[in-house]
């Protein structure tokens, strides 16, 4: 069966009775599965079964769920899901090349391929592909409820068929498809049917273009496509080559130029200097290459020594354009090659799962403007040089930044803002958003104690069927936060249960742990400060840097990594970006989880042992 293919559209496809879903990248195939099996096909026709035996495997485990459901066909998008809304499509690429069966099995198990499912064509054998896109959908979802499947996209989920959603608002999808750098949405007409091999308008793709400034270098005769480049350094630094996206005018005017001003040429290759800039749009690099690339105009205001590298790897990463990166080669740290520029960039990686800490919340910030090698300050009122997208709030005559998007985000990583703290609560809160233990050793040698008590702690929150998360907090410590439901609680309920735990430690090792305030007095004892957690405090937020002399990053963790063998200084900016690529985000159902935290029946209970106390 050929598929319903999308057309591609340069014009946003924000239209009334449209839906929107994530386009992932990765390889079209049809799912049937009937009384003689299950078969997955590749839009070429071609079995996947071999090469991701996983699907099956999974399907079949859920055997018994399915009968009722059978014959059964599926349109869906097999990829490599890195986060929610974005696919590795270079990833699967090389899994799809793969010969060696034991090596396809050990990458079946330690990272499997997912198959998101975006239509139903044929469910309990009745064909569905003449009904309204909208209703195909709506069975779907009911489809995977019935199944108790998951709804949402979740790399870290086992389960191996996700479906997509369609969104009814443009902008909601978009913003977080470029947030998390994905390759796209398809929109659909909610009433159009599926119409097998056809390429229709009824659906419209709609990309996530990079873009980039470069040089022609050369142009293929044989072929027309146009080679460029960009200058890293004083190298000439090819990027790849572009046919599509010219009008046939600008096509032949630019290939009469080449021919023209040419350097040399043999039977198939004219070559010429550096001379004409640019701007083409394109996805990804893929092996050293522009990913469908597109010309978008000439840059006559250019001269190619302004197509460089450096601009090349931030627009790679889909920065803000109107954005401008001040002196990105600046050195920030005395021991590492990290620029400002890798610190840009780390921060675009990071923030779709940053920002969410930041949301809503009175920023301080602490600047190095001249690296951490240099002098630091604390920053909490916006400086007034600051541009109209930053949001602003007056709190105690004080007006503070609320980092509420990546263009905020970046700008303020430009100003070398390197450490983010934020308060436990957010603008709109009546009371605390969570509950934060901040355990801090008295030196680094003393990391241990952090460990003892943070396991000591998950302890009483299992026993209180309560759900942490834990954090390093980039320097010498740990941090265990409590979600929890918004304006349902006071800092005075917090404090009981703060205080309840550092007694609790206290109790149980009284030679590690201590309230004691007075430095002088605790000797190489843990201090447990319940206190800190109070209105008007603040916590480094997860994901932040610090501006230590090994470069820490407030990363979050998984309760199984927590043991004796952790080691803060590991936690580093590389460390934490490699981690989100291999492991995911420990920090990913903390939202959620306020939903469902059952903090009340606890404060419940230490309310009444107070009670009973007085």
């Amino acid at each position: 069966m050929k598929p319903m293919l999308p057309t591609l559209t340069f014009e946003s496809p924000n239209r009334p009775g449209w839906f929107y879903e994530v386009k992932y990248d990765g390889f079209r195939a049809i799912l049937d599965w009937n009384k003689n099996g299950i078969e997955l096909t590749s839009r070429n026709g071609k079995s996947l079964i071999p090469q991701f035996p996983e699907i099956i495997n999974f399907s079949l485990e859920n055997d018994v769920k399915f009968q009722p459901f059978l014959p059964l066909q599926l349109d869906c998008e097999l990829v490599l899901l890195q986060n929610p809304y974005k696919a590795n499509f270079s990833a699967l690429q090389v899994r799809g090349r793969m010969k060696s069966a034991a090596k396809i099995a050990e990458q079946a198990e330690n990272a499997p391929c997912r198959l998101m499912v975006f239509d139903l064509l044929e469910l309990a054998g009745k064909p569905l592909n003449t009904l309204p896109f909208k209703k195909r959908k709506d069975k779907l979802m009911e489809l995977f409820h019935s199944l108790e499947f998951e709804l949402l996209a979740n790399p870290s989920n086992p389960q191996l068929l996700q479906p997509v959603t369609a969104y009814e608002d443009f902008m909601e999808i978009w913003e977080k498809v470029v947030l998390f750098d994905g390759e796209g949405i398809v929109a659909k007409n909610g009433q159009s049917p599926w119409e097998e091999g056809k390429r229709s308008l009824q659906w419209l793709k709609y990309k996530n273009w990079k873009y980039v400034d470069c040089f022609v270098t050369s142009y293929d005769k044989t072929n027309g496509y146009f080679f460029v480049s960009v200058y890293n350094g004083n190298e000439i630094y090819p990027i790849g080559q572009v046919l599509f996206g010219f009008k046939p005018e600008e096509k032949q005017a630019l290939g009469q130029i080449i021919k023209q001003n040419m350097k040399s040429s043999d039977q198939q290759i004219i070559y010429v200097e550096p001379a004409i800039c640019l701007e083409v749009k394109y996805l990804e690099l893929y092996e050293n290459q522009l990913r469908e690339p597109h010309f978008d105009q000439f840059r006559f205001d250019l001269k190619p020594e302004n197509c460089t590298y450096e601009h090349f790897k931030f627009g790679q990463k889909n920065l803000p354009k109107d954005l401008e990166i001040t002196h990105p080669e600046k050195p920030l740290w005395e021991q590492f090659h990290i620029q400002k520029t890798d610190y840009i960039l780390y921060l675009r990686e990071v923030s779709p799962y940053m920002l969410p800490f930041l949301k809503n919340r009175l920023l301080t910030v602490i600047r190095y403007p001249h690296g951490t090698f240099g002098e630091a300050f604390y920053q909490k009122n916006c400086p007034d040089y600051a541009p109209d997208f930053v949001e602003t709030q007056i709190a105690d005559d004080i007006n503070y930044i609320v980092c509420n998007n990546l263009k905020t985000l970046i700008w303020l990583g430009n100003q070398l803002a390197i450490e983010f703290h934020v308060p436990f609560q957010t603008i709109y809160s009546k009371g605390p958003s969570e509950i934060v233990f901040d355990l801090d050793p008295p030196s680094k040698e003393d990391f241990h104690l952090a460990v003892k008590a943070a396991l000591l702690i998950k302890e009483v929150l299992d026993q209180l069927n309560l759900i942490g998360f834990i954090k390093t907090s980039g320097n010498k410590g740990l941090q265990i936060y409590l979600p929890l439901p918004e304006g349902e609680f006071t800092f005075d309920d917090t404090r009981l249960f703060t205080s309840f735990i550092a007694d609790y430690l206290i109790t149980k090792d009284p030679d590690s742990f201590t309230i004691e305030r007075m430095k002088k007095k605790r000797g190489n004892r843990l201090y447990v400060d319940y206190v800190q957690h109070g209105e008007g405090k603040t916590i480094i937020a997860p994901y932040s840097l610090r501006g230590n002399e090994h470069g820490g990053a407030a990363t979050p963790l998984y309760w199984e990594e927590v043991n004796v063998q952790l080691e803060p200084k590991m936690f580093t900016m590389e460390n934490a970006l490699n981690r989100l690529k291999k492991l995911g985000d420990p920090f990913r159902n903390y939202f959620y989880t306020k939903e469902i935290q059952p903090f009340a029946p606890v404060l419940h209970v230490l309310k009444q042992g107070v009670e009973k106390k007085r």
